[in-house]
């Protein structure tokens, strides 16, 4: 555990390589003491239909979900890394926005296989 997932606009498939994207994320984050690289999962899903604000009409917004414990600079500062790796790799992108999410460990529940 963290979960980094990446909503993004779909016509943004088209132009951008999302699985090195993902995987550029992990690397940069596996390196902050705050992160079990082992645990760290990244996962990406392009939005078919939005609208926002900006221009021009694209968006891509990260969530870091992370399990309560961390203080609030050092979630800040993951989310800075977050946003720098996105606006390093889609300059062009009308809107980039990362928001972390505190879960609780009592309630979160997962399988493994294997």
């Amino acid at each position: 555990m963290p979960h980094v997932t990446l909503e993004f606009s779909k016509s943004l498939d088209d132009t951008h390589d999302f699985q090195m994207i993902c995987e550029q994320l992990h690397a940069v984050l596996a390196k902050h003491d705050e992160i079990d690289a082992s645990a760290l999962k990244i996962r990406a899903a392009p939005i078919a239909y939005s609208y926002i604000g900006t221009q021009p009409q694209t968006f891509v917004h990260a969530t870091l979900l992370l399990m309560r414990g961390r203080d609030e600079p050092t979630r800040a500062e993951l989310n800075a890394i977050i946003l720098d790796v996105l606006a390093q790799t889609m300059p062009e992108v009308g809107s980039i926005t990362v928001q972390d999410v505190e879960m609780t460990r009592a309630t979160y529940a997962k399988r493994l296989a294997g």
